[in-house]
């Protein structure tokens, strides 16, 4: 009877699927606008570095606080997902998140920092209600087998969202609702905001009329207490997902401020955010390439055609996007190519390719704090492509082998989110204290915290792996 449901259901999932990609996109636009606000609020309210990464830890704390009431909600009472339903769940998610949206209007109107953060904290909240439900709706929607590589194209959307945010989003607030005179005021962002909350609630009612397939788990055993923590590669894996969504959250948020450095390349705002692109836009790239690399079913031959054709696509999508010249884009392909050949050397396993990624990185962010000039330039904005399949990975690692844990572990994870908040945080103090060139020593200390979990998982969990491939499972 199940396998009768799931066959009539299947050919249903390609308009689910769009659906929640388009959510995905959306999700992904708004979260990277914080990157814009970061540079915009700083100048607006006289802010130092530390003050204006309050945005980053007040919308990243949310993360926290959400995931950390679902847990203990989980615990004591069961999951609330599997009762109410994956739809009614994102759909609360996507009007939490839209109300997070439209208190920018007051906080805009009154110009009070503290509006602002309160509004972001609305607004992470309900993100993090959508992290908790599309990503495991979206593992859903199709064979298990495919579930990475769905989640991986699914996430590539939403990375996409992230690439024209600095454009188009920079564009609205530092140019288009600007003042006529050029200074600032806090009024710029009221509209670009509520059209976020319209097109969020668009969303919303897009998914309430499309017909999602349900999926519903039955009475599932309420595991009390701490159980999860028994397993020593979940709690190294949560503090990696810290240290990863703090080190890419932290680049991110400085990456306008850093290249308006005089020894870096000077920049204003508006030429910045193109660059900004560039660093989310390899993100992008690199979570389509993993999507293929991922996708089990395709040769090795068929998956370098496919991944070379998918960057060579994406690129082109990005130069039309961002307001630079191929001249200005081209160091890119260096990135693509090193991307390609990294991929390969990973042999698509999840922990080497981690190890791989993560140690480029701490070579990047080197480069980037000892060199001064494009060459610094290029390094930081490469970071971008070598953490497209971070997250990823480090989440199916960390959750990996923990049978009736799983979902309590899932949400550990998931509030290690929380490193969005507190990494950029340090990274502040230290770009007052001593300059942004030198903060960047903080991302190097979380790349090289998922450096050496990479390199556990490949002997822990590949021990594990190949037991139960000779035992036929």
């Amino acid at each position: 009877m199940i396998n009768k449901e799931v066959q009539s259901q299947s050919r249903n999932y390609t308009v689910p699927l769009i659906t929640i990609t388009l959510l995905f996109f959306m999700w992904g636009f708004i979260t990277c606008m914080n990157d814009i606000l970061i540079p915009y609020l700083k100048q607006l309210f006289n802010l130092t570095f530390f003050e204006s990464m309050l945005v980053q830890f007040c919308f990243f704390g949310a993360y926290f606080i959400g995931s950390l009431i679902y847990f203990l909600i989980s615990i004591t009472k069961g999951d609330p997902i599997n009762k109410l339903g994956y739809k009614k769940g994102i759909l609360f998610g996507i009007f939490l998140a839209a109300f997070g949206c439209v208190l920018f209007y007051p906080a805009a109107t009154f110009s009070y920092y503290p509006l602002f953060l309160g509004a972001l904290f609305i607004l992470g909240l309900g993100f993090t209600v959508l992290q908790i439900t599309a990503n495991a709706y979206v593992s859903l929607l199709g064979s298990e087998e495919s579930a990475s590589s769905r989640l991986n194209m699914t996430q590539a959307f939403n990375a996409f969202g992230t690439t024209i945010a600095p454009v188009l989003g920079g564009h609205l607030i530092f140019e288009f609702f600007s003042s006529p005179d050029g200074s600032f005021s806090a009024v710029a962002t009221r509209i670009p905001y509520l059209i976020f909350a319209g097109i969020l609630l668009l969303v919303a009612l897009l998914i309430s009329r499309v017909k999602l397939p349900s999926f519903q788990m039955g009475e599932e055993e309420v595991v009390k207490g701490w159980g999860a923590l028994e397993f020593s590669h979940l709690k190294f894996g949560v503090f990696a997902m810290f240290c990863y969504v703090g080190g890419e959250v932290a680049v991110g948020s400085f990456i306008i401020s850093f290249l308006e450095q005089p020894q870096i390349m000077g920049f204003n705002e508006i030429i910045s955010k193109n660059y900004l692109s560039l660093y989310w836009g390899g993100a992008m790239i690199g979570r389509f390439l993993g999507a293929i690399s991922l996708n089990q079913s395709l040769s090795q031959s068929k998956k370098a055609v496919y991944m070379l054709g998918a960057a060579g696509a994406v690129f082109l999508v990005i130069f039309s996007i961002v307001n630079l010249t191929f001249s200005q884009i081209s160091f890119f392909l260096v990135f693509i190519v090193l991307n390609f050949i990294a991929f390969f050397v990973g042999k698509a396993a999840p922990a080497r390719t981690l190890s791989i990624f993560a140690a480029i990185n701490v070579v990047l962010l080197i480069s980037a704090m000892v060199n001064h000039g494009e060459l610094a330039m290029y390094s930081i904005l490469g970071i971008g492509i070598f953490n497209s399949i971070m997250f990823s990975n480090i989440y199916t690692l960390a959750i990996s082998g923990l049978g009736k844990y799983t979902s309590q572990g899932s949400s550990l994870v998931v509030m290690a989110i929380l490193g969005g908040a507190i990494v950029p945080i340090f990274q502040g103090y230290l770009a007052d204290q001593f300059g942004v060139q030198h903060s960047f020593i903080i991302p190097v200390f979380c790349y090289l915290v998922i450096l050496i979990f990479g390199a556990y998982c490949t002997k822990y969990l590949g021990h594990v792996e190949s037991t139960e491939a000779k035992s036929g499972h």
